[in-house]
């Protein structure tokens, strides 16, 4: 199956290095010198990746052919789309392929239904399940284990227990509001209580 692992973004100085937004946890497997890569549109591709090298925190990769800024730029917001097998899986037990995540069902401890993962955000900070509501909107979840408390793949869900106002934005304000009383009544307390000797 067809996979998108990365997002080309901007030229990077003169050589035809370019930014990638990266879009897989095993970036050096997808992504490393000899990788060929199809592309979105299919008329830029396939690429086959020469070189690669993390610069401030990104990563870059340069391209056979591509071998100046003028060829780097026309890349840019390509998608970079690996052919991965579905039956592979990752080394680590607690680790996950996009596919395997796409569409499982967000419930809470509970089984109280959330919504829908459609789409895993890999940011520089951690990933980002982007989920789909009921009602259609959208909530995004940080793929952490504190959030994301278990991954069954065979029920095909994902069980998180999410802290107040990640969900629901109304749950932060209530929560807001208990922490203003709180204040208030610790002020309250602190103003009357009796002053010593001086």
């Amino acid at each position: 199956m067809q996979l998108v692992v990365a997002r080309i973004g901007r030229a990077h100085g003169i050589k035809g290095e370019v930014t990638v937004e990266v879009r897989t946890d095993e970036p050096e497997l997808r992504l490393g010198p000899g990788a060929v890569l199809a592309t979105e549109p299919a008329a830029t591709g396939p690429l086959t990746v020469e070189a690669g090298r993390v610069h401030s925190g990104r990563l870059l990769l340069r391209f056979e052919g591509v071998r100046d800024r003028t060829g780097a730029e026309a890349l840019r917001n390509t998608l970079l789309i690996a052919e991965v097998d579905p039956d592979e899986l990752p080394e680590e037990e607690d680790e996950f392929y996009d596919h395997q995540l796409i569409d499982l069902d967000v419930v809470l401890a509970d089984g109280t239904g959330i919504g829908r993962i459609t789409e895993i955000s890999h940011l520089p900070s951690q990933d980002l399940f982007i989920v789909e509501r009921p009602d259609g909107s959208e909530v995004m979840i940080p793929f952490v284990e504190e959030i994301v408390t278990e991954i069954d793949l065979e029920e095909q869900r994902a069980v998180i227990t999410p802290p107040p106002g990640l969900i629901d934005e109304s749950e932060a304000v209530v929560a807001s509001s208990r922490d203003e009383e709180t204040g208030e009544a610790a002020s309250g307390d602190e103003a009357e209580a009796p002053k010593g000797d001086a």
